[in-house]
């Protein structure tokens, strides 16, 4: 009966669908896109992740300069794997991943970039390698630009930074073009005997150009490359000094509330450290207050269609009160004329939730590529925007709920008709 009732009244119906439809598609678009964010930023924060990591160097703390995101380090302390062990082991740490840095003379191919003629060749130039463990590259603050990360263990594979592409005088957007170059680098030793600086020089494939903040430098490769390259180097000291076998650590904590914590203990154990946490704490703030006018803004939007529905389901009780009186007068109980209303709330609801629900996630698709267009302009890593599943089953689930709540009153108002009324009125 239900049913046969919204179809008598298709415009109606169509209408009042169409308003949850609205909705529902604005309500699900915001709380994906709210969503995408979340996952991006917020969960980092929340469980521990490269904006929740701590950068520890080779130095000890300035005690002026602690409470500062980006201290001045003191005087050089060695950083071990002892070091690295101790550090591993204070509370709130989730990981600790060593970083090895080393100058290295770079001369890019002739041509730099793939499809490019030869000519003249650019000019070489000294830069820092840095070294990374990239089976853990996910702990680390690194976004792929183009290509991929080297292979962990590899000796042959490299990625470049945006420095890389500023030597080459190539912006952002071409950075696919250095992807499968390949590039010498020599690692520079002192022969006391001759007093000459000779390098050592391997040839490496750029995999992957990245934006990363783990150490200055030009070049990203494997640990075991950049340890071997700096084994070279330390040779020809003729002091005989050794070097810190760690240029730094890249430190986990357990969630961005425990960087203070962390940060304070390791300045305990001796060695100067900084995290962007002020920074960080204040976007995070800023997240959660755009999260809450996004999701607001969609909720107004369904209130504004219950109200629809509860209006529409209003006239229908008005222009179908012989409708009810005869129900009444045939043996219809208050609760049997009640549910057809709220059944018809409720199918409206569904109907409108669901084509809402659809709608939104298209809407947070086309958002997702035109923001992944600008960012691809701009030389950084694209955003994905999945398809949360409580997302998609709330926005039905929840539009068919306003709705079966939007048909109360006038559910209510049809089931206390009396049918002699009803059929007087008539």
């Amino acid at each position: 009966m239900a049913t046969r009732s919204i179809g008598r009244r298709l415009g109606r119906a169509v209408l009042t669908v169409l308003a949850v439809t609205l909705a529902a598609a604005l309500l699900s678009a915001l709380l994906i896109v709210a969503g995408t964010a979340r996952t991006r930023v917020l969960s980092q924060l929340s469980k521990g992740g490269p904006l929740a990591g701590i950068q520890v160097v080779a130095a000890a703390p300035d005690p002026g300069q602690v409470d500062t995101d980006n201290p001045r380090p003191g005087q050089p302390r060695v950083l071990d794997e002892a070091a690295r062990q101790r550090i591993r082991a204070l509370t709130g740490v989730r990981s600790v991943v060593a970083l090895i840095s080393t100058p290295v003379r770079v001369l890019p191919p002739d041509p730099p970039l793939r499809g490019a003629p030869s000519g003249t060749p650019p000019d070489p130039f000294t830069q820092q390698m840095t070294g990374v463990d990239t089976a853990k590259s996910g702990q680390l603050p690194i976004t792929v630009v183009s290509g991929r990360l080297p292979a962990p263990h590899s000796l042959v594979e490299v990625a470049v930074t945006e420095s890389y592409l500023r030597h080459l005088q190539l912006p952002k957007q071409q950075a696919s073009r250095v992807v499968g170059t390949e590039v010498e680098l020599g690692a520079p030793r002192l022969f006391t005997g001759d007093d000459r600086v000779r390098g050592r020089w391997t040839r490496a494939i750029i995999v992957g150009v990245v934006a990363q903040g783990v150490a200055s430098g030009d070049v990203i490769a494997p640990i075991e490359q950049v340890r071997t390259a700096q084994a070279w180097t330390a040779a020809g000291d003729p002091t005989g000094d050794t070097a810190s076998p760690y240029s730094g650590l890249f430190v986990i904590a357990k969630g961005i509330s425990r960087v203070g914590e962390v940060r304070a203990a390791i300045t305990q154990v001796g060695y100067s450290t900084s995290a962007p946490e002020n920074l960080v704490a204040t976007v995070q703030r800023y997240l959660h207050v755009v999260e809450i006018v996004l999701s607001g803004i969609g909720l107004i939007a369904l209130v504004i269609a219950a109200l629809g529905i509860t209006n529409a389901l209003l006239a229908a009780v008005r222009e179908r009160r012989n409708e009810i009186g005869v129900l009444k007068a045939i043996g219809a109980r208050d609760r049997d004329v009640r549910r057809i209303f709220l059944i018809e709330a409720t199918l409206l609801g569904l109907w409108g939730g669901a084509l809402g629900t659809a709608a939104g996630f298209g809407i947070s698709e086309l958002m997702g590529a035109i923001v992944n267009h600008y960012l691809r302009q701009q030389g950084l890593a694209a955003v994905h925007v999945g398809a949360p599943v409580a997302v998609l089953v709330g926005g039905v689930a929840g539009s068919a709920v306003l709705a079966l709540v939007a048909g109360t009153v006038p559910a209510q108002r049809a089931a206390r008709l009396p049918a002699r009324q009803a059929m007087g009125e008539t």
